[in-house]
């Protein structure tokens, strides 16, 4: 019987063509798209399990419930979408209180108030962990649909802010290391772009949510835009609390932006004809050829590995293939 040898492949594995016109976009984007009259529905579902997303020893009950909202309305984000409507299921463990699922409540509705999404459905049942899977329902017009697909040889790659913070968090965090409060906030207490991506989504191309990591997410757009990618590591943008809080967990900085994930900013592309207009921080272009590449002191890197995946819970830095110049 054959194990599963990872997220990404399993994806490529079950994707299957939509067998209904109207559906643009099924398996493989950060939401899928369907055409609805003059308007595209996009949808997108995701799951958050305790001991591997969250843990109770350093999230409070409101703070998961605001990751839960928060990583969906990342992937409305992506889109270029607008939030509308959230669908919930809880799986409860048989010692769960009331005062965590009222908890967890508040912190989804607190998030949900700030974007005029209303919460309109779900289920619950128990189980032998505390899962929360959250099915949000956005819209988007024609203008501002963005895909992974659409990214262009000679596009420039911009981010949306700074990275790495939250998998520091985390290490300092499972490490037990007092201090760095505002780094470990960025990971309980993570927050979507929606301020900024619908104006972003009007002169991007192609555009993705960072939440498995800058590699992994320049890795989907380059696969499902047959082309490649040049990321510059000196523009990367990270802060010196985000450097000072990796050393202190014996970590690098650069590896929790590359391959860490859960930072929630955005990851685009746009054309050298309207980088002007971008926000946020040049790291790198699109290119021609196949493949993602790290360039440091004008050396190329090929990267063959990009970061977390769902089945491998350790995360290890990836390795990388031959250098040259």
């Amino acid at each position: 019987m054959t194990k599963l040898s990872g997220e990404f492949e399993l994806i490529k594995r079950i994707a299957a063509r939509p067998i209904r016109k109207e559906v643009i976009c099924g398996i493989g984007d950060d939401a899928a798209v369907i055409k609805y009259g003059n308007k595209f529905l996009l949808l997108t579902t995701d799951t958050i399990v305790e001991h591997d997303h969250f843990s109770f020893s350093y999230f409070t009950p409101e703070q998961v419930g605001i990751k839960a909202i928060e990583s969906n309305l990342s992937d409305i984000a992506a889109m270029g979408g607008v939030p509308l409507y959230v669908l919930v299921s809880l799986v409860l463990k048989s010692d769960s209180t009331m005062h965590m699922v009222e908890g967890i409540y508040k912190g989804m509705r607190k998030r949900c108030k700030k974007y005029n999404v209303d919460i309109i459905g779900g289920d619950t049942t128990h189980g032998d962990a505390n899962i929360i899977t959250i099915t949000l329902i956005g819209e988007t017009d024609k203008k501002h649909l963005c895909m992974r697909k659409d990214a262009k040889p000679s596009d420039l790659i911009f981010v949306t802010g700074l990275l790495g913070a939250s998998t520091a968090g985390l290490h300092l965090f499972r490490k037990k290391i007092e201090g760095f409060e505002k780094i470990k906030k960025r990971h309980t207490n993570p927050r979507s772009r929606l301020d900024v991506s619908w104006k972003i989504a009007g002169y991007a191309n192609a555009m993705e949510d960072i939440s498995d990591g800058l590699a992994s997410e320049l890795r989907n757009i380059s696969e499902q835009s047959k082309c490649g990618a040049i990321i510059h590591t000196d523009k990367v943008p990270i802060d010196k609390q985000t450097h000072t809080a990796a050393q202190a967990c014996g970590e690098n900085a650069l590896d929790f932006a590359l391959y860490g994930g859960e930072d929630f900013e955005l990851v685009y592309t746009v054309s050298k004809e309207r980088s002007k207009e971008a926000y946020g921080y040049c790291v790198g272009e699109i290119t021609k050829d196949s493949g993602v590449y790290l360039k440091e002191d004008n050396r190329l890197t090929k990267l063959t590995k990009f970061g977390y995946d769902h089945f491998d819970i350790l995360l290890n830095p990836p390795s990388k293939g031959d250098s040259f110049v």
